[in-house]
């Protein structure tokens, strides 16, 4: 995994950020939006792409 394609994932329920993932930026212009579990919440929750 290279630096620059990394992306920092923050939960949208308790905005803890969570998982780092990466992305082609070139293919994938909007932001990413994942279903991942937050162990803060305790649940499943949505998981959007942040600012690093």
């Amino acid at each position: 995994m290279s630096q620059d394609n990394l992306i920092k994932l923050q939960c949208t329920k308790c905005k803890r950020f969570n998982y780092w993932s990466s992305k082609n930026k070139k293919g994938v212009e909007r932001k990413i939006e994942l279903q991942k579990f937050c162990k803060w919440c305790k649940a499943r929750t949505k998981h959007k792409e942040s600012k690093k």
